[in-house]
């Protein structure tokens, strides 16, 4: 096993967004009245108990190789933003918050855009390391970061059932745990009811199935099933599992037509300051609009052609970033 030591870089961390903390009436579920007793998950919008929500999120670099898989714990996340990396592989930054699971990963190496993409969320950033330059990149941020090639707590450890580089296991609500003086994330998306594009406002189509394609390596695909209200995913056409047995699955699907930087050599960076074109699918509809972010701190807006807010339905959330030169299309 390698030796290792949380890097720790500790910040000022974003103040927690909820009722009694100037949480806008949008980010609530539409149908629910406010209440002292009901607090909000700020990353899913569905209700809970506020003790259950008073620590920070955990943000975790996973791994995507085809060796990685199946990863542990992605159907518990909150969030999972895809990237397009070296080789035309994709990686995920996943976060969990409302249901932090006793280990997730493969935990594998930052990337430059990470630190733009993890920022808004405060709290915590796991990953394994990374080149010198990206690592100093994120540790500039306000996040508190766990980095496995420097760790010596323990709270990263090596599966012997996995080939390596590709078995590296965070123990995620320990980590957790440590750090429960850390401040839970602010709000990042709006949310609606669960037929949250229903209104002819929105101009939503009826979509059965996403094609998306990152590379020629990488083209994720998710297809809505009706019988259990949800979008399941495959990988390069074949069912996307996590090590649980349950397919990969989530209540929306936010996909980003995203500029790529190519100042890094060989690695991209997903430009994620800026504005660009989005797709919210939700329910079995898909609606068109924008997306925008203006600084590394700044949560995505989502807007709608008809420049109202784009609503999530209560739930988790992957968000697809996909190169310009990609694609994404949407079958009714």
């Amino acid at each position: 096993m390698l030796s290792a030591a949380i890097v720790v870089l500790a910040g000022c961390q974003a103040p927690a967004q909820g009722p009694d903390a100037g949480e806008p009436e949008a980010t609530r579920p539409a149908g629910e009245s406010p209440a002292a007793t009901v607090s909000f998950a700020p990353l899913r919008g569905t209700s809970a108990d506020a003790a259950a929500l008073a620590h920070p999120s955990l943000a975790v670099k996973i791994d995507n190789h085809d060796e990685a898989r199946p990863q542990i714990a992605l159907n518990r996340s909150d969030i999972v933003f895809e990237e397009l990396v070296e080789g035309g592989l994709t990686r995920y930054v996943a976060i969990w918050h409302s249901d932090v699971p006793d280990e997730v990963g493969p935990v594998r190496s930052i990337r430059p855009m990470d630190p733009d993409i993890a920022s808004p969320f405060g709290g915590i950033i796991a990953y394994s390391g990374g080149q010198d330059e990206f690592v100093e990149m994120m540790m500039a941020t306000p996040l508190l970061n766990l980095v496995f090639d420097y760790d010596e707590t323990g709270l990263f450890s090596r599966a012997d059932e996995r080939p390596g580089p590709h078995d590296v296991i965070l123990s995620a609500a320990e980590a957790v745990s440590r750090h429960a003086e850390l401040a839970p994330p602010p709000v990042q998306f709006s949310y609606g009811a669960a037929d949250a594009l229903a209104a002819p406002a929105f101009a939503a189509t009826p979509t059965s199935r996403i094609d998306l394609v990152f590379s020629e390596a990488r083209f994720p695909s998710w297809e809505w099933d009706v019988a259990v209200s949800v979008w399941l995913r495959s990988q390069e056409g074949a069912p996307d599992l996590e090590t649980s047995g349950e397919r990969v699955r989530a209540s929306n699907v936010v996909t980003l037509r995203v500029g790529i930087d190519d100042g890094y050599g060989e690695v991209p960076k997903t430009v994620m300051i800026g504005t660009g074109e989005a797709w919210v699918s939700v329910a079995g509809r898909t609606a068109h609009g924008t997306w925008a972010k203006d600084a590394a701190s700044s949560p995505i807006t989502l807007t709608a052609d008809d420049g109202s807010p784009l609503r999530l339905a209560p739930g988790n959330t992957w968000v697809e970033l996909v190169p310009d030169d990609g694609s994404a299309t949407f079958t009714p």
